[in-house]
């Protein structure tokens, strides 16, 4: 059984009906969980004292996003938008302690499958779209392009003058801002995907 009630919980109902997939997570140590079902209606979710049920043709976007934090490097987020208004935000991961964000991956990633798996069903049409918006990727890459050329030449600078300890502070630290911010900028890549190709490298 799931701990705190945060993981998925499948029930298959009688007869040949549809499983009922749920999922809730804390998105602050304040306040009760997010919860969000999956029904025979429609997107079902509690939030914050508010509720409501959004039928899946009425979902208008989904965004799939790469979204780590300081607590927490591997979470995963998606935006989930609706005709007639409104926002809701599904991430993958749940605090539990002031010093602990856990992950739940294998809920997050069956409740975002199921998710479109039924928009399928309902003949949704609504706009799929992954990773950064392309102004906000345009200008990451532009950051870390001036940040590359400040690098070269500080290393440049170091071997000049035969600074070989700076030389392997540099190098040891471009290694690492690689490894950290390889994987952001490639998972976030801009693009379209479609609801019975979901990307992968955006899911748990």
């Amino acid at each position: 059984m799931a701990q705190t009630g945060l993981m998925i919980d499948m029930q298959v109902s009688q007869a040949q009906d549809p499983p009922v997939t749920s999922y809730a997570y804390k998105a602050s140590l304040i306040g009760s969980a997010h919860r969000f079902e999956l029904t025979d209606e429609g997107l079902s979710w509690h939030i914050a004292g508010r509720s409501g049920v959004w039928r899946y043709d009425e979902i208008s976007a989904v965004k799939l996003s790469f979204r780590p934090v300081s607590m927490q490097q591997h979470r995963f987020r998606a935006d989930i938008s609706r005709t007639k208004g409104g926002r809701i935000a599904i991430l993958s991961t749940s605090w539990q302690t002031a010093a602990l964000m856990a992950p739940q991956d294998n809920g997050f990633r069956d409740f975002i499958i199921a998710l479109h798996a039924r928009m399928a069903k309902a003949g949704s049409r609504a706009e799929l779209t992954a990773g950064l918006g392309a102004r906000t990727y345009a200008a990451v890459l532009t950051f870390l392009a001036m940040l590359a050329v400040a690098m070269a030449g500080l290393l440049v600078r170091a071997l000049m003058i035969g600074e070989f300890a700076g030389v392997l502070f540099i190098l040891g630290f471009a290694a690492l801002f690689v490894w950290q911010v390889g994987g952001f900028v490639r998972r976030n890549q801009p693009r379209i995907y479609t609801l019975d190709h979901l990307p992968t490298d955006l899911l748990p």
